[in-house]
């Protein structure tokens, strides 16, 4: 597990150095925050600030984590990736560090935006709620980071992955509910939102925030739970969603990361200087 950590622990400072993202990242939700509590104010029944605070938040978790994923490539360009898979460490250790430096970071950005929108309006009636929505945040994290290392093994060139990365990134947090609830959705997009797993992800992490409060027909509207054939499909089923799709990220990531050869790109890249 020493490795792991070590893996874990040089990711996190190359993140905590780059100093302009991580002041980016931080504010541009806030700006979401703002723009979407005054547009929704309306529609969302409670506290719109504590709706929009999660959905934001999760969506934050979601793309730190893919983001992450990054440094995998400038590993593999670098060829610092060869030369640790020739080192005694297992493979498995390896993608562990990776996916485990995701889910941190990630973690640790979402609980930023989280503490300091306590001071806009932000609160719980139970304490313990604090804890579940670190706990979640890391779960997320975990889930989207595997997710992340997965699609950085198969394309292995930084460009590549950008485009790769908005074309998932875009599609998944807006068709999530993330931003805009799905029950403002039109018919066609309500439909593709049930293949979405980030629509489970935002359910199950706002029903966290906002402590699964009210009616079946106030959790639809709030964009907690929604209808099939008739019966509701709760939070918790979401969350079940979750650690499925975990599971599965998982699995794909460290075996594709085991059989993938990653002298190649150093290789490629030696030959054309």
């Amino acid at each position: 597990m020493s490795a792991v950590w070590i893996l874990c622990l040089r990711n996190l400072r190359h993140f905590m150095r780059d100093r302009v993202r991580l002041l980016i990242t931080i504010l541009t939700p806030f700006a979401f925050i703002y723009v979407l509590s005054s547009l929704f104010r309306q529609q969302l029944q409670g506290n719109p600030i504590q709706h929009i605070i999660a959905g934001v938040t999760i969506a934050t978790v979601f793309q730190t984590s893919l983001n992450i994923a990054a440094t995998t490539i400038e590993d593999i360009s670098s060829g610092f990736m060869k030369e640790i898979l020739v080192s005694p460490i297992n493979r498995f250790q390896v993608a562990f560090g990776q996916i485990l430096a995701g889910a941190i970071v990630a973690t640790l950005q979402g609980f930023m935006i989280f503490f300091i929108g306590m001071f806009t309006g932000l609160g719980f009636e139970k304490p313990h709620t604090i804890v579940l929505v670190f706990l979640s945040m890391f779960l997320v994290g975990l889930v989207y980071s595997a997710l992340g290392l997965l699609m950085a093994t198969l394309v292995r060139d930084a460009q590549t992955y950008q485009i790769v990365e908005q074309a998932v990134v875009l599609p998944l947090v807006y068709l999530s509910g993330a931003y805009v609830p799905v029950s403002l959705f039109p018919a066609l997009l309500q439909k593709l939102s049930i293949i979405n797993p980030m629509t489970y992800t935002t359910m199950f992490f706002r029903a966290i925030v906002l402590e699964n409060n009210g009616t079946d027909a106030e959790m639809v509207k709030n964009g907690l739970a929604f209808y099939v054939n008739g019966s509701v499909f709760k939070p918790w089923m979401s969350g079940l969603v979750v650690v499925g799709c975990g599971i599965l990220f998982l699995f794909l990531a460290t075996v594709t990361f085991q059989q993938a050869d990653f002298t190649h790109e150093h290789k490629r890249r030696k030959n054309t200087k």
